[in-house]
């Protein structure tokens, strides 16, 4: 199940509960440690030396316990209890240049700004430019708000414990947070507490997509019909196509500009394509539609943008509208039981909200709520860094996988394509909450998987690998 994201008096109260049940703080930080301690296996080769960072509190103990638990690699723990004099041996150890930084320094528990020895005891941890995994929360910012102390650890990867914390999630903490991840299953007893917000985790999408029956056909999985690219913009039109195709639903059409069609054609096999011409109607059978990626050309603005609205308000089946079709709606309601999906990145929404990008990013919660409101109730998937998935009320879901590697022209058409494969399928449709948060995090674990074995790859790899996480 998706992690609701909480605040400290949240934890706290978690806290409490479990220690009611009879689990003692013990255990928990001894699995703490057990998954802080497999997380730096995977970030570092045998033999490595890892550095960790022991503090007061009881993220020192999980850092303490971690490095107990550390097999295969050299663990070197340093206490760091009073500033004034632990700099030198600080600096001694970050000379030895360890191949990974484990940060148990403070926690959530920090509540005061930083002594300026403190401030210098950080700011010598960032200038060493060594990767830093952070426990529960990267030393010196205040997991409320996303501020920090005067001065914060900048981590590579924070693995927060139970639950994330409100200001993990905040812009301004993003820099320093770095990745974040979930450890989730540390003896804590289950989460009694409600949010707004949700963390998906992989494990959500057990079992998801459901098994296919053996007797199925084409007929069965859906048809999508796509409206996409012209002049200059024809890669669109493909890897919308592409990321359609690795849905799997039964049959994809393609309708494309005339200007391109011989390029886009040429390089699709499977996919139908046909010419998009004014008086062009998606077949009987269509049960997905998106519109949007590629017609950035003033070929048949006008036309497009007429059949875009039409679609808005009588289309029976799931529509997506991406990219420049998302300038073409008109704030007007559509039938309760329609699926309707906005794909905008922050410069789109901030044009549809009249406001700036900076504003949506400031609030993405109460951007995406605001384009959902506008424009009847629809899904709004607002990407970007941790991709908010949500409508006008009710949870928003926040995604944590995928890297900066997915910031390259035609990730966002690749997913709006494998968005619309899927609620292409009856299956699937039936469920659009989570079709759709399945869509963004296989997405961004794609990105993952590939960054894992090449430094360099692209969007056609990504198209090549959407998917395959598991």
């Amino acid at each position: 199940m998706p992690i609701p994201v909480i605040s400290i008096t949240q934890m706290r109260e978690w806290e409490a509960a479990t220690w009611a049940t009879g689990q003692t703080e013990d255990e928990v930080i001894r699995r703490v440690g057990k998954r802080v301690a497999r997380r730096a296996r995977k970030l570092t080769r045998a033999e490595d030396t890892v550095l960790f960072l022991i503090g007061k509190g009881h993220n020192g103990d999980d850092a303490r316990a971690a490095a107990k638990q550390l097999e295969g690699r050299h663990a070197e723990v340093l206490e760091l209890f009073l500033p004034d004099t632990d700099l030198l041996p600080l600096e001694s150890a970050l000379q030895k240049k360890p191949a990974l930084i484990v940060d148990g320094l403070f926690g959530i528990g920090l509540n005061r700004p930083l002594s300026g020895a403190w401030q210098k005891i950080i700011s010598v941890i960032n200038a060493a430019n060594i990767p830093v995994l952070a426990i529960d929360v990267p030393s010196g910012l205040n997991a409320d708000t996303g501020n920090s102390f005067g001065a914060a650890i900048t981590a590579t990867i924070t693995l927060t414990v139970g639950a994330p914390k409100t200001g993990l999630l905040a812009p301004d903490a993003w820099p320093f947070v770095g990745r974040l991840e979930v450890a989730d299953d540390v003896g804590l007893a289950p989460c009694p507490l409600a949010s707004e917000l949700h963390w998906i985790q992989p494990e959500d999408f057990d079992h998801f997509p459901p098994a296919r029956s053996v007797a199925g056909n084409k007929g069965h999985f859906g048809h999508v019909a796509i409206i996409a690219g012209s002049w200059g913009y024809h890669g669109a039109a493909v890897l919308a196509a592409r990321g359609a195709q690795r849905a799997q639903p039964g049959l994809v059409t393609l309708y494309t500009s005339e200007s391109v069609y011989y390029p886009v054609a040429a390089q699709l096999q499977s996919a139908m394509v046909n010419v998009w011409k004014p008086e062009t109607q998606p077949a009987a059978n269509t049960t997905a539609l998106l519109t949007g990626p590629g017609l950035a050309a003033p070929e048949l603005f006008d036309a497009i943008k007429k059949f875009t609205r039409q679609l808005w308000r009588t289309a029976g089946f799931p529509l997506v509208v991406d990219a420049s079709g998302l300038d073409w709606l008109v704030a007007e309601p559509f039938q309760d039981h329609f699926v309707r999906v906005l794909t905008p990145h922050p410069g789109e929404a901030a044009r549809l909200l009249q406001t700036t990008a900076a504003n949506v990013q400031a609030n993405r919660i109460v951007a995406l709520r605001a384009l959902s409101k506008k424009f009847g109730g629809a899904w709004v998937v607002l990407k970007g860094h941790q991709t908010l998935i949500g409508r006008e009320a009710g949870t928003v879901f926040v995604n944590g996988s995928g890297n900066a590697q997915l910031a390259q022209g035609g990730s966002g058409d690749l997913l709006a394509g494998f968005i619309t494969g899927l609620l292409a399928q009856p299956t699937l449709a039936a469920d659009v909450e989570k079709t759709l948060r399945y869509a963004v995090w296989q997405h961004g674990a794609a990105a993952d998987k590939l960054s894992l074995t090449r430094a360099n790859w692209t969007v056609e790899d990504l198209a090549a690998e959407i998917g395959n996480a598991r």
